[in-house]
């Protein structure tokens, strides 16, 4: 690990604001970067302060204007470098983001190739920020549409995915013309310093100046200082409800933009039609991968009654056959939890299934011993439960799968419905009726649905986000670049006259 520390700049100690290649000298508290997977110390962070905010506020501020005025397609080309400067290392940001969070390096690696994928995206998007051309109703006027840089992007990320969702607005907002200020999780500040080496090291090598990529490693003071700033127009922020609405209102206050990317309480509908072999990879898959610590990981299974012994006989099966450990090795399935607070979370979420009615199926509790000397380490948990108790109405990031019953289509959906959140969702079906039932107005309300496919694994091409509690915001593929520019109207009178609104005349 040390050499991969040396390769992506990384050092025993390291700053906690930069505007570039300039790390500022922080003067904040040492935060200290604890490996989920073996408990040790990899290295630490001086965290930023308010001092240091401003300074990076004030760099962003005099990069603007040089950023905007590139043209969006050598912006793209900036883009592609860094996409490049990406697969140069993307084994060594891969292990460093399964070492730092914890997640398989399978995954690890998979994260970075989502980096490398969306500055694809982005490159391409670079030549297509198109605007429309409107008819008007007065002769000889034109009317169209463009879209213009909004300035300054704030991005406050999750642990889970140190790196890709930062990525899928920075990439994005960087081809729109903005600058960006990253405030990550101080859960994975390694992973974040890395990236910022990264990305400054191509904005360097092209001449441009400090201010267009910049970070700021710190606690939640430091998003509240984002959110609050009339010069910050647009706030992307993924994480928990709770931290989701306090964001939004921050921004609300000041008529601001957010982007927000809360949480998930996804689930699967199992029905008599569906492909058991296709829904159980899905399954197992969705609720164990990243130990549970996916936004769109699965939490619900809902099972139709005349299957549902059948799922619940191979689901134990499936369980009894999950190999737990370190992250690194390919042949475990599962890594740990983010560290020993998310342990606690997960031990109380099934005290209190248990206490409000909740029937195991497969025992979950925590794993000690060799190679779990971390304490970070959990069993997958399979809970007989009801859609309507209040821990399955909650989010636990943690590897618990709650299963249940249903008897109809409708009542299905409305099962998978009947949650605060609003992300993703599937069916597992071969009955095209019921496919497209829960395709349509009346079935899955989630931002995301999908059928013979699970809940995790959007692909970056199309929009990512969901309803509800969730946010409503939308990043990646698809039309989401329109978040991170403005609107404008454009009207041209290239006749003579000035007809005026209502046929009012002025004889001047």
């Amino acid at each position: 690990m040390k050499q991969i520390l040396k390769q992506l700049g990384i050092n025993l100690t390291n700053s906690g604001a930069s505007t570039g290649s300039n790390w500022l000298k922080s003067k904040g508290e040492e935060i200290q970067s604890f490996s989920p997977v073996d408990g040790k110390l990899i290295a630490s962070v001086t965290s930023a302060t308010s001092k240091e905010y401003h300074q990076v506020i004030k760099t962003a501020q005099t990069a603007f204007p040089i950023w905007r005025n590139i043209p969006a397609p050598k912006r793209g080309e900036i883009v592609r470098q860094i996409g490049e400067e990406l697969r140069a290392n993307k084994e060594e940001l891969g292990k460093l983001v399964s070492w730092e969070m914890g997640k398989s390096l399978q995954e690890g690696l998979g994260e970075v190739q989502e980096m490398i994928d969306i500055c694809d995206f982005a490159v391409g998007l670079s030549r297509q920020l198109h605007g429309l051309t409107m008819h008007s109703e007065r002769t000889k006027h034109r009317m169209y549409e463009q879209w213009h840089p909004l300035g300054i992007v704030g991005i406050i990320s999750a642990f889970n995915f140190p790196v890709a969702v930062w990525s899928w607005n920075a990439m994005l907002a960087w081809v729109c013309g903005d600058v960006c200020i990253w405030k990550p999780s101080e859960k994975t500040p390694l992973c974040a310093v890395a990236c910022q080496n990264i990305a400054s090291k191509i904005f360097a090598n092209n001449n441009l100046p400090e201010g267009i990529s910049n970070i700021i490693i710190g606690g939640p003071e430091l998003g509240q200082l984002l959110s609050g700033d009339t010069k910050v127009p647009l706030v992307s922020a993924t994480g928990s409800t709770r931290m989701g609405k306090a964001v939004g209102a921050a921004i609300g206050a000041r008529l601001g933009r957010s982007l927000l990317e809360l949480g998930g309480n996804n689930a699967i509908i199992i029905t008599p039609d569906a492909d058991l072999g296709i829904a159980l990879v899905a399954a197992v898959f969705g609720a164990v991968g990243t130990a549970g610590q996916r936004c769109t990981s699965t939490r619900r299974l809902i099972i139709h009654e005349s299957k549902y012994e059948a799922v619940k006989s191979k689901l134990k099966k499936a369980y009894g056959q999950l190999k737990i450990g370190d992250p690194l090795d390919q042949k475990n399935h599962v890594g740990p939890l983010i560290d020993k607070q998310a342990v606690k979370m997960y031990e109380a979420a099934i005290a209190e299934a248990k206490k409000t009615g909740g029937k195991i199926l497969v025992e979950g509790g925590i794993l000690k011993g060799k190679g779990y000397e971390s304490g970070c380490y959990v069993k997958p948990c399979v809970i007989e439960a009801k859609n309507k108790m209040k821990i399955v109405q909650h989010e636990t990031f943690a590897p618990i799968l709650y299963i249940m019953k249903y008897k109809t289509i409708e009542e299905a959906v409305a099962l998978q419905n009947g949650v605060v959140q609003g992300l993703s969702s599937s069916i597992m079906t071969t009955n095209m009726r019921e496919a497209e039932a829960f395709l349509s107005t009346n079935g899955s309300d989630c931002g995301i649905a999908n059928v013979n496919i699970g809940t995790s694994g959007a692909e970056i091409g199309g929009a990512f986000g969901g309803e509800k509690e969730t946010g409503g915001g939308r990043e990646s593929g698809s039309d989401a670049w329109k978040n991170y520019m403005r609107r404008q109207t454009n009207t041209i009178n290239y006749g003579t006259d000035l007809p005026l609104a209502q046929g009012i005349v002025f004889n001047l």
